[in-house]
């Protein structure tokens, strides 16, 4: 795989803008797939933005020229892309029907790579006809800061898979830590409950979300707090995530609490609407 291979990113959510935002930053050119057009529109200035945020910290070379980015409805322009991300919802179901889609359009050998969360990757596999090519890479928001990758070798992962895409993470200035597959692999197995607690906590009134948040930061490290990284994940991902841990797991402590449930169906999913534990609206400021 060489700087100038396409790469093709499917879904232009929150994590596929902040993936293709990373990935045209390093000079790769992309194709972005998405069933909405306007999602594909917002998407294009998310990228210009981030771009523009990225180089203002120095996360972008100021000498690479931007790879070239094309939106496109159409799945069938990932033809010939070198590698494949899929970054859509958190559903099981959805994930194996587009690869089961996407496989029969790229040749053998083009890696498949998963940004799920935490489904597993032998479960996803099922879907596919070369269970080989699919593995998993845990990108985090914003994946153009970010300079740490999860990657999930899954039982039936090729090592040429692996060698492809750690080949591809290191071009794009990434660490890789490969771990086994697993519900949750060791991220979101540590990071989801903890976040869900912390939910819990202010449902029950023991302290308010800004509270939780400075006793995490200034008691115990936590760059963010909990709480505002849930908003940066969108609570309505954070909260599939966790359906996903239960199911797997059967831990209640994965089991969405209803602060979570509730902010769901106020459409209140963090950052990407503006609110979520804490008010991100310009009237707010």
């Amino acid at each position: 795989m060489t700087d100038d291979t396409t790469i093709a990113v499917l879904g232009a959510g929150v994590m596929g803008t902040g993936i293709a935002t990373l990935l045209v930053g390093q000079g790769f050119p992309i194709v972005l797939v998405d069933v909405d057009e306007a999602t594909l529109e917002r998407a294009h200035g998310e990228i210009e933005m981030g771009l523009r945020h990225a180089q203002l910290m120095g996360a972008v070379p100021a000498e690479r020229a931007p790879g070239r980015l094309q939106t496109t409805l159409s799945l069938s322009d990932v033809a010939g892309a070198g590698a494949v991300i899929e970054a859509v919802t958190e559903s099981p179901e959805v994930k194996s029907k587009l690869f089961a889609e996407t496989s029969a359009l790229v040749g053998p050998g083009t890696p498949l790579i998963s940004n799920t969360s935490g489904i597993p990757i032998d479960e996803l596999a099922e879907s596919v006809p070369r269970p080989g090519d699919l593995i998993g890479t845990h990108f985090m928001n914003p994946s153009y800061l970010i300079s740490m990758v999860e990657v999930v070798r899954g039982p039936r992962t090729a090592e040429e898979t692996v060698e492809s895409v750690l080949s591809l993470l290191a071009r794009l200035g990434r660490r890789a830590v490969v771990v086994r597959d697993a519900p949750g692999f060791v991220t979101s197995r540590l990071l989801h409950p903890m976040i869900n607690e912390a939910a819990r906590l202010v449902g029950e009134g023991t302290a308010s979300a800004e509270e939780v948040d400075t006793l995490m930061q200034g008691c115990l490290g936590h760059p963010t707090g909990p709480l505002r990284t849930a908003d940066l994940i969108g609570i309505d991902n954070l909260a599939d995530s966790l359906r996903v841990l239960h199911a797997r797991l059967g831990d209640e402590r994965c089991r969405p609490s209803e602060v979570l449930l509730e902010k769901v169906r106020r459409g209140e999913l963090g950052r990407k609407t503006g609110r979520g534990f804490y008010d991100y609206r310009e009237d707010a400021k």
